[in-house]
């Protein structure tokens, strides 16, 4: 599954054109380098989201192509 959309499947951000325009700025990378919105998410990959003076980590656990509400927090852990 593509990064931008997996951070909109797993509500990481509400819209997917707002996590492609974050991983083309370059404030995304997974596993210590920077990534394209094209990336090729797997289990286990480790994503680090930029934005400003916050730094998120999360660790991928499972892809999905959708997810409720409910589930979408199962998709990863906070690091």
């Amino acid at each position: 599954m593509r990064l931008d959309k997996y951070l909109k499947v797993s509500r990481v951000f509400k819209r997917r054109t707002v996590a492609n325009e974050v991983c083309d700025a370059g404030h995304v990378s997974v596993n210590g380098k920077t990534a394209r919105a094209s990336y090729d998410v797997k289990e286990n990959d480790i994503i680090e989201i930029q934005m400003g003076e916050n730094k998120t980590r999360i660790m991928v656990l499972k892809v999905t192509e959708h997810a409720t509400k409910d589930e979408a927090p199962l998709m990863y852990k906070v690091l």
